[in-house]
């Protein structure tokens, strides 16, 4: 409503969030923890798994996270997964810890705007575990309307967001 009073274009809105923390041990992540934030953001913002077009990765490149991460995706989306392009930002522009968020929102919404996907870049060596489709050949054309977006934090802190492309309509 604000930037509509101010004249200003609409890029994205935000339409969906969860959060979780599970504390299970400062830097060794759970499942549940991740899962949890997952499915309540895409249930806040009224969707269904399979309506989420790309998900921005927490992605630190840690053994323990990557795997996770991939583990929690698998058992949100399901067989849905491996349809569901994966990118980590920090390969790109390194780890700000408490700004990361905030880098990969706007990252997400310009993603929208432009219907491409950036790279995960710096993926050379895969690991049998880390099997979804990281987008590493480089940017990729890709219909965006919603992207999940993951944040998760030392001690079990996790936040996701979903981003959707702004409808006038109010429908997404």
């Amino acid at each position: 409503a604000s930037a509509k009073r101010r004249g200003m274009p609409i890029l994205a809105e935000i339409t969906g969030y969860g959060a979780s923390s599970d504390s299970h041990h400062i830097t060794q992540p759970t499942l549940d923890g991740p899962v949890k934030a997952m499915c309540d953001a895409i249930a806040d913002a009224g969707l269904e798994p399979e309506d989420i077009d790309y998900i921005n990765a927490h992605g630190t490149a840690t053994w323990q996270n990557d795997k996770n991460e991939t583990a929690a995706i698998k058992a949100v989306f399901n067989s849905h997964a491996k349809q569901i392009p994966v990118v980590a930002n920090k390969a790109a522009f390194g780890h700000s810890i408490a700004g990361s968020g905030a880098l990969e929102l706007i990252g997400c919404v310009m993603s929208i705007n432009e219907n491409l996907l950036p790279p995960t870049i710096n993926y050379t060596t895969p690991d049998e575990e880390c099997d979804l489709d990281y987008v590493t050949e480089g940017k990729r054309s890709h219909p965006i309307s919603h992207v999940l977006s993951n944040s998760f934090a030392f001690g079990g802190s996790n936040a996701t967001l979903v981003v959707s492309e702004y409808n006038a309509n109010g429908s997404n």
